[in-house]
C-alpha cells in the first residue's frame, strides 16, 4: 500500500487514478509521495519514506529542489497540462490591452443613475477608449514551449503576423508550430514587434529579460504581455516605460504593489491556470507520474532527475539514485555480481550532479546487493520494486 499526502486540494479526477493500492493520508510522516499545488514546502521536514513530490502545475519555486535531490526525492511537475488555459488568457489579454475594455467598463459604471442621458454620454465618452485591432499587427513570442506554441498559433489564426524566438526549441514544439510562424533568430527581431509576449521559465539568465536595455530596442507604443513569471520583467523599468509612452500597455498575471492601479497596466491575479479543466489535467498528470515512478521506477517530467522509462519484464527492479561520478556503474555491476545477481536489463542517465539507474535483475541475493549498494558513498537512495 502506497501512502499519498496532498498538501493542497487535488482534483479527485487525478487522485482516483491512483488505484486500490494507494491511500490518501493527512500526514506526511509516512507518505511515499506528496501531491502539491501552491503550498510552500521550504520549511517542510521530509520523512525517510518520501520518494517523490509532484507539483500539479509547471512552476516549482515552492519546493526546495536542492534539498530534495540530496535526499533522493524525485520532484515532478506537469508541463503543458495548463497550457490551453494560459493560452486563452493570453489571447484575452491581447484584446483587452488593445481595446481598453477594462477601463471602459469601469467608466460605464459611473453612468449609473443618469437615466435617459446614458446613451448620449456613451457616444460622447467612448472615444477615450479607442484602441487598435490586433489583426495585421506583429506579435513576438519569446519561448516556444507548450504555452508559447499555442499562443503563437492562436495569434496567427486571428490574423497577426507572428515571430517566434526559442534557441532551445524542442522537436515536439517544432512539430506543433504552425507554418505561418516566422522564425526569429535574435531577440532584437522580437523587440521590433507591435506586441511581445514572454513564455520562458525564470532563471538567473532570464531575470529582467524585459528591462531598460530591451525597451531601448522597441518602438514607441509597444504592448507587452507576461503570463510566465513576474521576475521576467523589471517592474521599475516598466513603470518608466509606461510613463514615457514607450509601452502603451502591460498585461501581467503577476501583480505587485507597484504595478497595481497604474494607468496602462492590466494586473490579473494569477488566473492563468485557474480553470477546472486545467486543475483536472494537472492532477491527472501528477498522479500518473507518481504512480509510474512508485510502481515501475520510471521518471517523466522531473525537474531534478533525468528522464528514464524502461518496460517491465517481470524481474525484480532495483532503482538507484546516485551522484554523477565516474566508475559508479562498474561499481554497481560489481556489487550485483558479487551477490550472484544477474542483470537482465539496465538503463542509466545523468542530469548535472545526479544520476539515476534502473536495473532489472534475477537470481542471487538481492537483499545483500541492496545493503552493499546502500553503503556506497556515491549512492543516495536504493529501492527494490518486486517483479
Amino acid at each position: 500500500m502506497y501512502h499519498i499526502h496532498c498538501l493542497n486540494k487535488i482534483a479527485a479526477v487525478g487522485t482516483n487514478r491512483l488505484g486500490e493500492n494507494y491511500e490518501l493520508t493527512d500526514k506526511i510522516d509516512s507518505a511515499d509521495a506528496v501531491l502539491v499545488r501552491s503550498a510552500s514546502m521550504h520549511e517542510t521536514e521530509f520523512p525517510n519514506s518520501l520518494l517523490a513530490i509532484a507539483r500539479a502545475g509547471a512552476g516549482v519555486n515552492n519546493i526546495p529542489i536542492d534539498r530534495c535531490s540530496e535526499a533522493g526525492i524525485v520532484v515532478f511537475n506537469t508541463p503543458g497540462a495548463n497550457a490551453n488555459a494560459v493560452k486563452e488568457l493570453v489571447v484575452a489579454a491581447l484584446l483587452l490591452s488593445s481595446r481598453k475594455v477594462i477601463d471602459s467598463v469601469e467608466w460605464a459604471k459611473t453612468l449609473k443613475g443618469k437615466g435617459d442621458e446614458v446613451g448620449k454620454l456613451v457616444e460622447k465618452g467612448k472615444s477615450q477608449f479607442a484602441g487598435p485591432e490586433i489583426a495585421g499587427k506583429t506579435l513576438g513570442v519569446i519561448g516556444l514551449g507548450a504555452i508559447g506554441v499555442l499562443v503563437a498559433n492562436a495569434a496567427a489564426a486571428l490574423g497577426m503576423t507572428v515571430y517566434g524566438y526559442d534557441p532551445f526549441l524542442s522537436v515536439d514544439g517544432a512539430w506543433g508550430l504552425s507554418r505561418a510562424i516566422h522564425h526569429a533568430h535574435t531577440l532584437d527581431e522580437i523587440f521590433s514587434c507591435d506586441y511581445i509576449t514572454v513564455h520562458v521559465p525564470l532563471t538567473p539568465d532570464t531575470k529582467d529579460l524585459i528591462s531598460k536595455d530591451s525597451f531601448a530596442k522597441m518602438h514607441d507604443g509597444v504592448r507587452i504581455l507576461n503570463f510566465a513569471r513576474g521576475g521576467l520583467v523589471n517592474s521599475a523599468d516598466m513603470l518608466e516605460a509606461l510613463a514615457s509612452g514607450k509601452v502603451a500597455a502591460y498585461a501581467t498575471d503577476f501583480p505587485s504593489d507597484d504595478l497595481i492601479d497604474v494607468p496602462g497596466v492590466l494586473a490579473i491575479p494569477h488566473l492563468g491556470a485557474s480553470t477546472p479543466e486545467s486543475e483536472d489535467n494537472c492532477a491527472c498528470m501528477a498522479a500518473d507520474q507518481v504512480r509510474d515512478y512508485l510502481e515501475n521506477g520510471n521518471i517523466c517530467n522531473s525537474v531534478n532527475m533525468p528522464a528514464i522509462s524502461m518496460p517491465r519484464d517481470g524481474s525484480d527492479r532495483i532503482c538507484i539514485i546516485h551522484k554523477n561520478v565516474p566508475n559508479t556503474i562498474s561499481l554497481l555491476a560489481g556489487v550485483m555480481g558479487g551477490a550472484g545477481v544477474n542483470i537482465e536489463n539496465m538503463q542509466s542517465k545523468s542530469r548535472k550532479d545526479y544520476a539515476y539507474t534502473i536495473v532489472d535483475v534475477t537470481g542471487g541475493d538481492v537483499g545483500a546487493a541492496v545493503q552493499k549498494l546502500s553503503d556506497v558513498p556515491a549512492i543516495i537512495r536504493v529501492r527494490v520494486i518486486p517483479g
